[in-house]
């Protein structure tokens, strides 16, 4: 399959996960880094499968994103869903790379099973304080943090030379730097993305408006991405072509190969 975009350090795939995971060359990435459609905007069943605008979306938001497909699931079937493509996921990433998966409060223990079930070494959560600017409840806590549930393709890496890295990150979300309707903050990423070796390769499979892309060539790394929506597709080729960046964290730049994706022979065999 030919790329939606293409440069010397970022591939963008428009299409449907699972089967672009397929295409990839085993043990070809050094991070799985995503934020999956988690089904979590309600409580109940007849919430979870409405309009994600309507889920995520506060009333007096000016701002209108385009919605979003594949949010609709239960618990149960989120947990078998995300089992398939992190399993694909584990055969592309190479021994020792990390995979870091967003979840909310109500999906972190389905995701933590779903890691483990794919293959992956369960290593911790790391919690996102979206600081005070989240919807408040009354009579309730504010739901002010979201987690990244990550872990390792067997031993982790720990030799002298790998950085010592936070588990707690605070970022508000900042509509300057919102390009999707449940986006996360490029400072985020690119924190996040401090466990990458240099010079490495990220892969995201749900990449949306192309944040962890963004995120990966602020810090000098290379990047793959799926997304199977036209519409934000043409969001993330407006920020990577454009370099439609906030300030962020980042590292010196690396001498880089083009992107080893070997999927054009893949598709001829």
């Amino acid at each position: 399959m030919q790329p939606y975009y293409e440069d010397p350090s970022v591939a963008l795939y428009c299409g449907e996960a699972l089967a672009l995971l397929a295409t990839l060359p085993s043990a070809s990435v050094d991070a799985v880094v995503t934020d999956p459609p988690y089904s979590s905007g309600g409580a109940f069943r007849g919430d979870r499968v409405g309009n994600t605008t309507e889920k995520y979306v506060q009333w007096d938001t000016a701002i209108r994103r385009p919605d979003f497909d594949g949010d609709n699931r239960d618990q149960r079937g989120y947990g078998y869903w995300c089992t398939l493509w992190l399993g694909e996921c584990y055969r592309v990433a190479k021994p020792g790379a990390v995979c870091l998966l967003f979840a909310d409060w109500r999906q972190l223990p389905t995701t933590t099973d779903a890691l483990q079930a794919g293959g992956w070494v369960w290593r911790g959560v790391v919690p996102w304080d979206k600081t005070e600017a989240v919807r408040l409840q009354k009579g309730a806590y504010a739901s002010q943090c979201e987690y990244v549930v990550w872990g390792s393709k067997g031993p982790l890496d720990r030799g002298e030379e790998r950085p010592c890295l936070p588990g707690f990150f605070r970022y508000i979300v900042r509509q300057a730097d919102k390009f999707h309707l449940t986006g996360k903050p490029t400072p985020l990423l690119s924190d996040l993305l401090g466990i990458v070796p240099a010079g490495g390769t990220v892969l995201d499979p749900f990449c949306g408006s192309g944040t962890t892309l963004v995120a990966a060539r602020l810090r000098g790394l290379r990047a793959i991405g799926v997304e199977w929506q036209a519409d934000y597709c043409d969001v993330a080729v407006r920020r990577l072509a454009q370099l439609v960046l906030v300030a962020a964290p980042t590292a010196e730049p690396v001498e880089q190969a083009p992107l080893p994706l070997a999927l054009t022979q893949a598709n001829s065999q």
